[in-house]
This record gives C-alpha cells, structure tokens and sequence, in this order.
C-alpha cells in the first residue's frame, strides 16, 4: 500500500529570493515633466501678460500702457492609493521579503496611476492641435511630415526651448516607426537592425507607453477624452507636484474590519496635482490619429 504524503510536507524551490513581481510598465510623467515633491499643495507662478513693441518714423515720441500681471497656480486636488492586507504579517517577512515585494508593488502601481493622470491631464491643457494623415504612426511614410509638422511648432525660440522635444505614443504605434527606422539612411537602418526600435527620431525624445493609457475615462477629479490622441511637448516645460511623494503606512487592522484577521494592513499612497503654466501652453499639441 503506498504512502500518501502530503504536499505540503515536499520541499519547494523558490525561482527567486523576492517572488515574482508582475510586468510594470514603463512610466513617463517624471521624464518630461518637472516634479515638484514639495509640502505645498499650491504652487503659484504669476506672469506678465507681454507688451507690444511699435515701429513708427522717426518722431521721438512714443505711448505709455499699464504692465498686466495675471495669476496662474497648480493646486494639488487629486490622491492615488492602493492597499493590502498582509497575514502573518511577521511570520511571512522572515521566511520571504514579501514586505519589499508589496511595498515595491504598491509604489508602483500608485505611480502608474499617476503616471496616467499626468499624461491625461498635460494632454488636457495642451493648446496646440494637430490631426494626423490617415494611417496615423502606424503608417510610416506619415512619421517625416508629422514630426516636421510638430518641430515647426515649437521652433524658432531664442532660448532653443525646441532642443528637448518628446513625443509619447502608445505601444500599438510603434510599427510605422520600426519599419521607417530599418529603412533609413544605411548608418541609421543598422543601428535600427542591430539595437531594435531606436528611441530618438530628427532630434525628437519618442517615448512608448501601453496602449489604453491615454483614455476617455473619468481619472480622479479629471474627465479626459484623449482615446486616440497622442501627446508632442518640451521636456521641463509640463510641472506636476507630488508632495511627499509616494508614501507609505503599516497599520494594525482596524477595529470592526472583521474577525480572524492577523497580521497588517499595508497601505501607499501619493497626492497629485498636474498643469502647463499658460505661456507655455501653446507649446504642447494634442495629437489626434486619423
């Protein structure tokens, strides 16, 4: 008669120290914009509206008028947050570094939330518009125009604010770009061969996201309708305050929460406010794919 041996009494081998973490996707938000981590929840940058030079002939005279200061502020409305529950919440952490690994999981999906709200909400406030030829990234013989197109909006400052272009699209548009890069000029095809998707293109910053990111959702205290949208900018130029940035709380399970509870209550969570000061609005298109 063979024995039944339970399966609990085998031993196991763990493929890693920490387990394994689920695929994150890459964030953007803090690449292109300026972060502001401050405890401030307001953040005030008043601007004077810009005077207007004349040229007349010759008369030595000229007509004085009122300089004009307008109030601008980014105020911090919006929080993200994610919670667990951890049981055995001591018992568990000494056998594996599970309270890294919720700690890792809960800041980043705290920070993709954000990441999604930022993109959502500079698109939002973007002046700048632009609609695409048909087939829009995934057709390559349009991506020369419209980074043409996009350049010439942003060109031509002084202060060479057109140095540090960024385009983000959605993963879904990368074709057009694969296969525009692989059949490129032969020092730029090869590198495209050998390294893969190359991530600059006519001095443009491109950045992928997943696709879903931009939405037509409701995202905290923002209505967005940016489904099929795509967003063209100036690094440095967007702001976001996060005050504190991500943090994090150990806590006791409350009262009343229910009974044969042990262990903790673990818990992340991050304030989030996101604008474009209004001279720079301009400076940021909102892209629609055709």
């Amino acid at each position: 008669m063979a024995n039944t041996l339970s399966t609990y009494s085998l031993r196991h081998k763990y493929f890693t120290a920490n387990l394994q973490q689920a695929l994150q996707n890459a964030l953007v938000a803090e690449k292109i914009c300026k972060v502001d981590s401050s405890e401030l929840k307001t953040i005030e940058n008043p601007y004077i509206t810009a005077t207007t030079a004349t040229i007349q002939a010759v008369a030595g005279t000229y007509t004085t008028s009122a300089m004009t200061t307008t109030d601008d502020a980014l105020s911090v409305n919006d929080e993200v947050w994610d919670a667990t529950h951890v049981y055995e919440f001591e018992k568990l952490t000494a056998n594996f570094d599970l309270m890294s690994d919720f700690l890792d999981e809960l800041i980043y999906r705290v920070k993709e939330k954000i990441d999604i709200f930022v993109m959502n909400k500079v698109l939002d406030v973007a002046t700048g518009a632009y609609t695409t030829a048909a087939g829009g990234f995934t057709t390559a013989a349009n991506i020369p125009k419209i980074i043409g197109d996009l350049l010439g909006k942003v060109a031509g400052y002084a202060s060479g604010v057109a140095a540090n272009p960024f385009l983000v699209i959605e993963s879904t548009d990368i074709t057009g770009f694969v296969q525009l890069q692989v059949g490129s000029g032969f020092s730029y095809a090869d590198a495209a061969l050998n390294n893969g998707f190359m991530a600059n293109y006519a001095g443009v910053k491109i950045y992928v996201i997943r696709t879903g990111t931009f939405q037509t959702a409701t995202i905290g205290t923002l209505t967005a309708v940016n489904s099929g949208h795509r967003l063209f900018g100036l690094t440095g130029l967007a702001v976001y305050a996060s005050p504190r940035q991500v943090t994090y709380k150990e806590m006791d399970v409350p009262a009343g929460a229910g009974t044969g509870r042990l262990g903790k209550e673990v818990v992340a969570a991050g304030y989030i406010g996101t604008t474009i000061w209004v001279p720079h609005r301009g400076l940021f298109v909102d892209i629609t794919l055709a």
